[in-house]
């Protein structure tokens, strides 16, 4: 699976995991030179407190396009180490 924005890979691997319709990818397959810092949190009442990233791109910023969960509920353990993306970020195969 392959997570592209504004032209760019943001993230790629044979490993992801489908929770409600989106893939977690491996936190290590995140392209660093595109994620910058967010302070926005948000709550799933079944996974826990999410935090995000925001994606930077030929200096286009795309705020809080990326979550995962640092610390997820015990029913949500697959998605830990993950990250998962929104916000007109295409995931394709």
């Amino acid at each position: 699976m392959k997570a592209t924005w504004n032209g760019a890979v943001i993230a790629q691997s044979d490993d992801t995991v489908v929770v409600e319709g989106n893939h977690y990818f491996p936190a290590d397959s995140l392209n660093r030179d595109y994620v910058t810092f967010s302070n926005h949190k948000t709550t799933c009442a079944w996974k826990g407190q999410a935090s995000y990233y925001s994606l930077i791109v030929d200096g286009e910023l795309n705020t809080d396009a990326a979550w995962y969960y640092l610390d997820p509920k015990p029913e949500a353990e697959m998605v830990r180490g993950r990250v998962a993306f929104w916000k007109g970020v295409q995931v394709t195969a």
